[in-house]
Order: C-alpha cells, then sequence, then structure tokens
C-alpha cells in the first residue's frame, strides 16, 4: 500500500477543484436542537454529478498516462462511481464503458449516458456488475477505474476532509456512509492527519454490513446476500486497502435499518428542504444512534441521485413510519350516523381524515355489521395514541392497518 501523507490529499484537493462545486457546510436547527448538539450537513448531494464521486473519479483519470487513456476506460458501479467517471472521462477526452447492476435506478442510468459514458446493464448488485466489468476489461483490454480500493480515488474523496475541517476546525465528530470504504478511508485519514482526536463514525445498512462484519473478524468478509433500500452502498465485499484505512482510522461503524433510512429521507427533506438519496442520509439515520450531546457534528450527505417515483414513495412510507399517515379499521353496526360519529370523534381529536372505505362486504354477517377502514393525517405518535383512546373510550374495537 502507498505510504499516504497530508500532502497527498492537499496535491488531490488542488487537482479536483478544477472540476468540483463548492459543498459548504449547512448548520441545521433541527438537528442540533433534535439531539442537543452543533450538527452541520456537508451536502455532497449538490456536487457536480449529485454525489462526492467526481472527486474520486477525476482523482484518479487525471494521473493515467496517455497509453493507459488510449485504452478507454472501464468502471463497474451501483450509479454515483458511474456518473463521476462517465463526467470525469468526457473532461479527460478519454471513452468510458459502465457497468451497472440492471436494478439501478433509470435516473442514474440516464444521466450516467449523457455524460457519454456507453451503460452495460449486469446483474442485481454492485458485485454482479464489477465481475462483468472485470470480463470486459479481459476481452477488450480496457483500464479500469475501481469505485473504492483505489489510492488516488480514496485520495479524491478525501479532500471532503479537508474542506469540513477548514471550515469548522472545531469539528468533534464526522459522520460517513459507507459503501466499499472509499469515503470513508478518505475522510477519515485525511481528517486524522489534520486532527489526530477527531472521532470518524461510519455508517452501514443492517442489510449490508460490509466493513462492520469484517473489523469484527479482522479479515475481510464477503456477504452472502445484501438486503437494503439504500442500493448506493449494496456491496458484498469490501477492498483490501479500504479494509486496512478503515481499521486503522475509523473510530467505529454503527448500523441503521431501512425504517431508519426512510425517516432521515422524510426528516431531511421536510426540515432542511434537502434531496438526498437512502445511502445520502445514512449519516443523519445514524445520529438517532450516537451521543452527540454537546459536540459538533458533521453529518456526509453524500449523494441526492434518486428519481421522483422513489421520492414519493419514501415520504408515503416515512409518514407512516413518523406517525404522521395513520391506517385503522373498525367494525360498525348497520344503522343510520356511525360513519358520522367516527368522524366527529375524528375531529374532535384534530385528525384529518384522508380515505374512508366503507364496505359491508368484508364482515362476516353483511346485514347487520359494516367494514370501515379510515386513512388520516396526524401530528405524530402520539397523536396516534390520542386517537386510538377516544375511539376506544367510545366502546370501539380499533385494528392498526398501518
Amino acid at each position: 500500500m502507498k505510504n499516504i501523507t497530508i500532502d497527498d490529499f492537499y496535491e488531490a484537493k488542488e487537482t479536483v477543484n478544477n472540476i468540483i462545486k463548492k459543498t459548504p457546510l449547512i448548520y441545521s436547527d433541527f438537528y442540533s436542537q433534535e439531539y442537543m448538539a452543533d450538527v452541520f450537513l456537508k451536502p455532497e448531494n449538490l456536487q457536480r454529478t449529485g454525489a462526492f464521486k467526481i472527486r474520486g473519479a477525476y482523482n484518479k483519470i487525471v494521473k493515467l498516462s496517455d497509453q493507459e487513456k488510449e485504452k478507454g476506460l472501464i468502471a463497474s458501479s451501483a450509479g454515483n462511481h458511474a456518473q463521476g467517471v462517465a463526467l470525469a472521462a468526457k473532461a479527460c477526452g478519454v471513452k468510458a464503458v459502465i457497468v451497472m447492476p440492471s436494478n439501478t435506478p433509470l435516473i442514474k442510468v440516464e444521466a450516467t449516458k449523457k455524460y457519454g459514458a456507453d451503460v452495460v446493464l449486469s446483474g442485481e448488485c454492485y458485485d454482479d456488475a464489477f465481475n462483468e466489468a472485470k470480463r470486459l476489461q479481459d476481452i477488450y483490454g480496457y483500464t479500469f477505474i475501481h469505485p473504492f480500493d483505489d489510492d488516488d480515488i480514496i485520495l479524491g474523496q478525501g479532500t471532503i476532509g479537508i474542506e469540513i475541517l477548514e471550515e469548522l476546525p472545531e469539528a468533534d465528530i464526522i459522520i460517513v456512509p459507507i459503501g466499499g470504504g472509499g469515503l470513508i478511508s478518505g475522510v477519515a485519514m485525511a481528517a486524522k492527519f489534520i486532527k489526530p482526536d477527531i472521532e470518524i463514525i461510519g455508517v452501514e445498512p443492517q442489510g449490508a454490513q460490509t466493513l462492520r462484519s469484517s473489523i469484527k473478524s479482522n479479515h475481510i468478509v464477503e456477504l452472502k446476500k445484501v438486503d437494503t433500500i439504500a442500493e448506493g452502498v449494496a456491496v458484498k465485499r469490501s477492498g483490501m486497502k479500504t479494509f486496512e484505512y478503515v481499521k486503522k482510522y475509523v473510530d467505529r461503524i454503527v448500523t441503521v435499518n431501512d425504517v431508519n433510512i426512510m425517516e432521515a429521507f422524510l426528516l431531511v427533506a421536510e426540515k432542511e428542504k434537502i434531496i438526498a438519496e437512502n445511502a445520502g442520509v445514512l449519516s443523519l439515520a445514524a445520529l438517532r444512534k450516537i451521543d452527540v450531546k454537546g459536540k459538533k457534528v458533521v453529518s456526509l450527505i453524500s449523494g441526492g441521485n434518486i428519481d421522483v417515483v422513489t421520492i414519493s414513495e419514501l415520504i408515503s412510507r416515512g409518514l407512516v413510519v413518523r406517525g404522521r399517515v395513520f391506517c385503522f379499521s373498525v367494525e360498525l353496526s348497520d344503522t343510520p350516523g356511525q360513519l358520522q360519529m367516527i368522524a366527529s370523534i375524528l375531529s374532535d381529536v384534530g385528525a384529518n381524515i384522508i380515505q374512508l372505505d366503507h364496505n359491508q362486504f368484508k364482515t362476516v354477517d353483511r346485514f347487520k355489521r359494516v367494514h370501515l377502514e379510515v386513512t388520516c393525517e396526524t401530528n405524530g405518535k402520539s397523536h396516534v395514541a390520542q386517537i386510538k383512546r377516544a375511539l376506544k373510550n367510545k366502546g370501539y374495537d380499533v385494528k392498526v392497518v398501518y
């Protein structure tokens, strides 16, 4: 492994400054109050290509020899590295082929094509795409651009750590999403070189604990499968370099589940007016798992490449998770005024009815009983509990649908 120094990171910073967009820290009143800390967001979702990956890709491609460039480039990616390589290759006048998993969101596929790269869809996860890219490399002799296990890639990503500490030298904690480990390797190394006592915390989805499992076992572990809504970090196996760097420079790794991720997506959209992808909000989802009280914390939002259909679905699910939408059913006697009674109870407790399904055919005795399913908008979980109590006090047996 290369003997990396802080000078290497500053050299990478000068290089990437030629192509990146500045992403100044955003102080969050909401998260700061929520966790009794000073919480700042590093919005790499606002970066060119919508994610941090342009940093590493450009730093790598600029340093290639003419011979390596002439062969053309190939990369494997779940989406964001693809766009970073495509844009960097275009800026350097190099042909690029990108292999992406078949389930990659369309917005990432189309964006990659628009930057001029040829896209090949293969497999169900990043690792499948990686294997296909290596196969094509063997056939056509392309130069492979690894998404995370490469020192020049890691140096490019690490420029984020320098930017954070230049803007906020007093930062106590930096929280970073983890996929293959390139981002956190670079950020952790650069930050520790500058401020050795800073705490670096990584975040992985529970369904893709690649580096956490490896660190715990003290050797690289390849997961049998990955299962997470954060497809951008759905990696089965870390790199050898990233494993060693994370083991040396990262203080700890926490995990979050899909419910935590959906909730984080909704909160940052609603409270900060920031749209981020599922992988991008891992650092925000992790705030509830870490004691940050009284600390100066930077949560790195790694990317924002997400399509509007997924946004709509995540908002709907997030509202349910937060108790902002509540659906329940009750059985009523088939007599006049029963529906009005339910509406009156909900009105009294300030719940807004979104949808009603009044159905005789869902009960055993449809001539005497009626099944009513109600979806309403609420102010949160305590409000839901209040609604349940009000209905129960009036003699209704409430069954929660969601």
